[in-house]
């Protein structure tokens, strides 16, 4: 098998190709992300995926199957129960969970609610499930006039609280954030709190990418502990920090959306020539997928296409890139919450093209299982390696 002494996972966050067989249990029967955007946006052009091979896994007329990708190429069923951010990410990150985070569609419990407000000194307005853009545009005004702090939840596992910036300093909401996510234990226990800043007047507001999620810490080691047990330095770029509490993550950088956290791994491609390298693009997912924005979520792909040379040409024969997701969100769907969907599995290293089929796998944590053979780590307990496959000659 071939030296590689780095790996960078990129997580297009919400990137889904298409419903998983359970589908219709989360309401989500029919939903394909990459098929919305294609269906809406007829002129897409990505070429760099396409040569990767995405096509290859779910063709359509903008992306079509290549005769030789460059990239082995794959989907990824999720084993574990969800179709949420942390529950993704932990699973590609070798770990499955076993029951869902509890979720609110009905809002948070009245008693809850009473001891939170008592315990941040400020009331609330909203606890309902809503898309995080809509209910600023029906409570905002009234936030900003009372101080009271918008809560909302969907149909993931999260705890998300809205303040304008100008109203409540981002400083104080991550401290009412801290609050909560203490307050929210036993059967109150989701998977995160997020702080939604936003700024802005009424009708024309905006969130900021001061955003900060609150996650529960994963609840047993991941790949990411066993990589800094056995010396590899892992370097978190985005979210990632957020979404394991820290856990494994041993450098973390925050970023201000999908061209800065590309612009920060290159950096960090130049400046690091070994270690484990995972970084999650989260517009995605946030600016059009909730939104429902496929001309977005369209023009977003685009430009990702067009940064993702500037990570390929910085790889050499030593190195290993992913690329996945970690959910779907299908901006032509009906709602505004994640769909219960395959992810793509696209894997690169210039030692190894052509590429070839992975075919459809049973587990994000075959990623997990596959980096962990690369690099020869013990301890990861769900996934099957494909990395044989990958890595063999031609």
């Amino acid at each position: 098998m071939s030296k590689i002494d780095r790996i960078t996972v990129i997580v297009l966050d919400s990137f889904g190709v298409g419903e998983m067989p359970d589908a219709a249990k989360y309401g989500d029967e029919g939903s394909h992300t990459l098929g919305g955007i294609c269906r809406v946006n007829t002129d897409l052009s990505v070429p760099n995926l396409v040569n990767m091979g995405l096509g290859n896994i779910s063709p359509f007329e903008q992306v079509p199957p290549v005769d030789q990708p460059i990239a082995f190429w794959g989907k990824m069923a999720e084993a574990s129960p969800g179709k949420d951010t942390t529950t993704g990410h932990w699973e590609m990150m070798g770990l499955v969970l076993d029951t869902e985070f509890p979720t609110f569609p009905d809002g948070f419990p009245p008693e809850f609610m009473s001891r939170f407000e008592e315990a941040v000194g400020r009331k609330t307005l909203g606890n309902k499930a809503a898309s995080g853009t809509i209910i600023l545009d029906e409570l905002g005004e009234e936030h900003i006039k009372t101080g009271s702090l918008i809560i909302y939840t969907s149909a993931d596992s999260v705890f998300q609280i809205a303040a304008h910036e100008e109203v409540v300093p981002v400083p104080e909401l991550y401290g009412i954030c801290e609050i909560a996510r203490k307050m929210l234990t036993g059967k109150y226990e989701v998977g995160r709190v997020i702080a939604r800043p936003f700024v802005g007047e009424p009708g024309n507001f905006s969130r900021t990418y001061n955003r900060h999620d609150y996650a529960v810490p994963p609840t047993s080691s991941t790949l990411l502990d066993l990589m800094g047990e056995a010396g590899v330095t892992t370097y978190g770029v985005g979210k990632i920090g957020d979404i394991f509490c820290g856990q494994g993550v041993q450098h973390s950088t925050r970023t201000q959306g999908n061209s800065d956290g590309m612009v920060v791994l290159a950096e960090n491609l130049d400046r690091y020539p070994d270690g484990f390298h995972y970084l999650n693009l989260v517009d995605f997912d946030m600016n059009y997928g909730h939104r429902r924005d496929p001309v977005g979520y369209g023009k977003c792909l685009e430009e990702f296409d067009q940064q993702l040379p500037s990570i390929v040409t910085r790889l050499g024969p030593r190195d290993l890139l992913f690329l996945t997701a970690d959910h779907g969100n299908d901006p032509t769907f009906p709602g505004t919450d994640h769909c219960r969907e395959y992810v793509p599995i696209l894997a690169y290293s210039p030692a190894h093209t052509p590429g070839a089929d992975l075919g459809v796998r049973s587990s994000f944590a075959d990623l997990a299982a596959t980096i962990a053979e690369v690099w020869n780590i013990r301890g990861v307990k769900y996934g099957t390696s494909f990395a044989d496959g990958l890595l063999s000659s031609h």
